[in-house]
């Protein structure tokens, strides 16, 4: 089926940066910690420099711009005499844009807001439940970021467009590389039986994001985790979306039905990791998958610990990418940072061969090598977004209050935007670059 341009990048959720996926969700200074009661001051601050020498919006040259944007707030946890712990937080997000907007035309640099980020409220069992263990029952809800597996499906509501498609009717208020704002508008979550042996969750999703079609969506594992690793088994079901802001192609998510098997871990080979997810979805316009396989190794033994990794991964023409996102670091799950953010693919009417490798010089600095090659399924009714990419990166974390993410990009499409492709001013290598600075607290 052919999808809109829209569409495509609309399944192009932007990337977090690599370190600071963990970043959002952990860093907080503790200024009162007094029994069972803890509360936090919650901060950090992002600021990326961008520039592309080729654009994805019609236009024939290139673009510069800039994005950043704070997230601040408080966060607690009270213990409840034994009977488990409450916990919860309030934060905002301030974001931007600024410049003449990003390669593919989605933000115009004209973007700002300030909006509430996370609110929710949880309580975990601590010991209440010996037969499930510790904290063994966790029931949340509220607006929160919540992810399944390793983020294949779903890992947040981080699309952020701007004010460059439909009139600025999706408008997020800026930050589209950097994700600046992710949690999902309505939750309700439950996970039981802790994290090793068998286990699982019960989670209601539902997206304010127009981008998104604000799609309401339910979900359950299965977990079963050892030593070796762990398999599991989801399900989803779509319960609805907007019909004012959805797409023909999104409006399938009404009804539909997803379910996938996936496994990862080091099957008792030591210094190895292995990972694949196969998935299904059951929609009206017909059956669509998704999958991949994927192997690594660290030579552990050798000076700076490179570690080896290959993955093939397969997405049908069809497939609906929902709400995955950036999860085990960059390449998970947009694949190049050229071609998943302005350039295409985005995981949709693709086959991509990936491998990458990393380096630690110092316990605080890490290096990267990423390749991709894609090629794209069906061409007939739908452009060529098949083409390669290799992405060099470094990770410098200078101190606990600032790391420092240079990337640059060569991305090579097999066509141009005169004979099928998306790329203006020709299919030669664009030359991509990016610097972001975070500073958590």
């Amino acid at each position: 089926m052919q999808q809109s341009r829209y569409t495509s990048i609309s399944a192009a959720v932007a990337l977090s940066v690599g370190v600071l996926g963990a970043a959002q969700s952990v860093q907080a200074y503790e200024f009162y910690n007094q029994g069972e009661t803890k509360l936090n001051a919650d901060m950090l601050a992002v600021y990326s420099w961008f520039n592309s020498r080729k654009s994805y919006d019609g236009n024939t040259g290139g673009t510069s711009w800039r994005e950043g944007f704070i997230k601040y707030g408080v966060s607690f946890e009270q213990g409840l005499s034994g009977n488990g712990t409450t916990y919860g937080a309030l934060n905002w997000v301030s974001s931007g844009t600024w410049g003449s907007g990003d390669a593919a035309g989605v933000t115009d640099g004209s973007e700002r807001t300030t909006k509430i980020e996370d609110a929710f409220l949880g309580w975990r069992s601590g010991n209440l439940l010996p037969a499930l263990g510790e904290d063994g029952l966790d029931i949340s809800f509220g607006r929160q970021v919540v992810q399944v597996g390793d983020g294949f499906l779903i890992n947040d509501d981080g699309l952020n467009f701007g004010n460059g498609v439909a009139d600025g009717e999706f408008n997020r208020g800026g930050g589209y590389y950097l994700a600046a704002r992710r949690a999902f508008d309505q939750t309700a979550v439950v996970r039981i039986g802790g994290k090793q042996g068998l286990h699982g969750d019960l989670m209601w999703l539902k997206s304010d994001n127009r981008a998104q079609a604000k799609t309401e969506l339910a979900a359950g594992t299965l977990v079963y985790t050892a030593e070796p690793g762990e398999l599991a088994l989801t399900y989803i079901h779509g319960i609805g979306v907007d019909k004012q802001y959805a797409s023909d192609f999104q409006r399938q998510r009404d009804g539909m039905d997803i379910y996938s098997v996936r496994g990862a871990g080091n099957a008792g080979v030591e210094n190895a990791n292995f990972a694949f997810e196969y998935a299904r979805q059951d929609k009206s316009a017909g059956d669509e998958t998704a999958w991949y396989v994927e192997a690594g190794y660290t030579f552990a033994d050798v000076t700076w610990s490179p570690n080896l990794t290959y993955r093939y991964s397969r997405y049908s023409e069809g497939w609906d990418s929902l709400f995955n996102g950036f999860s085990r670091g960059y390449g998970t799950w947009f694949q190049g940072e050229v071609a998943a953010n302005y350039a295409g693919p985005f995981n949709s009417n693709t086959r991509v061969h990936h491998v990458g490798l990393t380096v630690t010089p110092l316990e605080n600095l890490s290096m990267g090598v990423l390749y991709f090659d894609f090629s794209t399924l069906n061409t007939r009714e739908n452009p060529n977004m098949g083409g390669r990419e290799l992405d060099l990166y470094a990770e410098w974390a200078v101190s606990d209050n600032l790391i420092i993410t240079p990337l640059i990009g060569l991305y090579q499409p097999d066509k141009s935007l005169d004979n099928g492709g998306l790329q203006g001013g020709g299919n030669g290598t664009n030359v991509y670059s990016q610097f972001t600075v975070a500073v958590p607290f």
